[in-house]
């Protein structure tokens, strides 16, 4: 059963397909100044974002799971992960499991430091929490990288030329 209901749909911005979504997802991420890797969920069917209260969910098709390799920590997104958002802090976040030792722990806030650090929290509902840097949940985008590699393989075209006198 969706968290979702119809009458928070009706005030909402939704998106559907996933490559909309992830598109959306990471303008949602930067717009609240937290990591654009934080979220990698895939196949995802729906997004929706309401603006004045900070709802956001995202739906992708089952329950998929990624390991954050700079930290080494394995973490499990459900088929539907719902949270309220502001600047720099997700919370009331359902939907997202981390690997402790050999038991799987929900996660319900994520927050940056303000003033920065560059350390990202990660809090459970029982009031544990870790933090680690928030540079280990950036991705490099894919544009930035193909215009830095189109200037650099870009002909120069100017001669120069020097008259002597």
């Amino acid at each position: 059963m969706s968290l979702v209901r119809e009458e928070v749909k009706a005030r909402a911005e939704v998106y559907h397909g996933d490559e909309l979504c992830q598109q959306k997802s990471k303008e949602l991420l930067k717009e609240i100044e937290l990591p654009n890797g934080l979220l990698p969920l895939k196949d995802m069917e729906e997004c929706g974002y309401v603006r004045e209260t900070g709802f956001v969910w995202m739906k992708q098709k089952k329950s998929s799971t990624h390991k954050f390799e700079k930290i080494g920590k394995l973490v499990s997104y459900a088929p539907e992960v719902t949270a309220q958002v502001e600047k720099g802090k997700i919370k009331k976040l359902t939907g997202v499991k981390t690997k402790e030792l050999l038991i799987w722990v929900s996660l319900s806030d994520i927050y940056v430091d303000d003033p920065p650090t560059g350390k990202i929290t990660f809090k459970t509902p029982a009031g544990l929490f870790r933090s680690f840097p928030v540079s280990a949940f950036e991705i490099e985008e894919k544009e930035k990288e193909k215009e830095a590699k189109e200037v650099k393989e870009a002909p120069t075209t100017a001669a120069v030329q020097v008259k002597e006198v």
